[in-house]
């Protein structure tokens, strides 16, 4: 569920709160990087959120120079090192695409992807992402036609997913700040305007019950109507698992794959 996003590097970049700093300490073994007064064009990097494929095991990024090489380091939850490698670019164009892949170790899920950008002068760029996020498997509320009114008998539910999401937090703390992102869809039956409202109204109404459940970390919500269908249909196809709510822990905002639509998280108060 990925739509098209990049995040820009001036001489480091921070991705979900972390980041290694131009000269400092960092996980990866570097040089002291010459300085760059001289150059005609900073060197700056850019990361396709939506190229970053963690089954795929790759990311794809674009330099405002010719790079000489990448390297890359990946970490799993544990701390171990999955994958540690070189791929050398010297002669490809600045701006081209550049396609970064690793080859891990084990299934581990990757905590912590570490980039170091060479160009042909030796400066380089320090990139450290933390690519974490988690679905929260869950039994969708049911809502009455055209409302957006959480009925009691629906709450169980809700119950069941609070408990699902303090738990994951409560091993997860010290990676950051932690958001958790519900976005509601509809299926294609009505206006798409129409539908595009009760989805926001819907994922409002489930922000604000686990607001006041308890709920203290950060809490976005939006609502995407039919654009971004789990089960492509027709227009006019009423299709119950495209009638859905996602909940979802993560340091970054995330994208999913939609027909045109832009998405503007709303967000809660942080108390409850």
């Amino acid at each position: 569920m990925r739509a098209s996003t990049c995040l820009i590097l001036t001489v480091c970049l921070c991705w979900s709160g972390a980041s290694l700093a131009d000269g400092a300490a960092s996980p990866m073994p570097l040089d002291d990087p010459p300085a760059q007064g001289g150059a005609e064009v900073p060197l700056k990097l850019e990361i396709d959120k939506s190229k970053v494929d963690l089954k795929g095991h790759k990311l794809e990024a674009r330099a405002t120079r010719e790079l000489s090489k990448i390297e890359i380091k990946v970490l799993g939850e544990s701390g171990a090192v999955l994958a540690q490698q070189e791929h050398g670019f010297a002669g490809t164009p600045a701006g081209t695409v550049l396609e970064v892949t690793w080859t891990p170790s084990s299934e581990e899920t990757v905590a912590r992807i570490e980039l170091i950008a060479r160009d042909l002068q030796r400066n380089w760029v320090g990139v450290a992402l933390i690519p974490w996020s988690v679905s929260i498997p869950h039994q969708d509320v049911n809502f009455k036609t055209g409302s957006a009114d959480i009925q009691d008998s629906e709450k169980a539910k809700l119950e069941a997913s609070y408990t699902k999401v303090t738990e994951i937090l409560s091993k997860h703390q010290d990676l950051g700040t932690i958001t958790l992102f519900i976005a509601g869809h509809t299926d294609t039956v009505g206006r798409s305007e129409d539908n595009l409202r009760l989805s926001l109204r819907r994922a409002q109404a489930i922000s604000a019950w686990f607001r006041k459940r308890g709920l203290t970390l950060p809490i976005a919500y939006e609502g995407f109507g039919e654009s971004s269908l789990l089960v492509k249909t027709a227009d006019n196809v009423d299709e119950a698992r495209n009638r859905r709510v996602d909940y979802i822990l993560s340091l970054d905002e995330p994208v999913f794959k939609t027909t045109g639509f832009k998405p503007s998280w709303k967000r809660l108060t942080t108390a409850p």
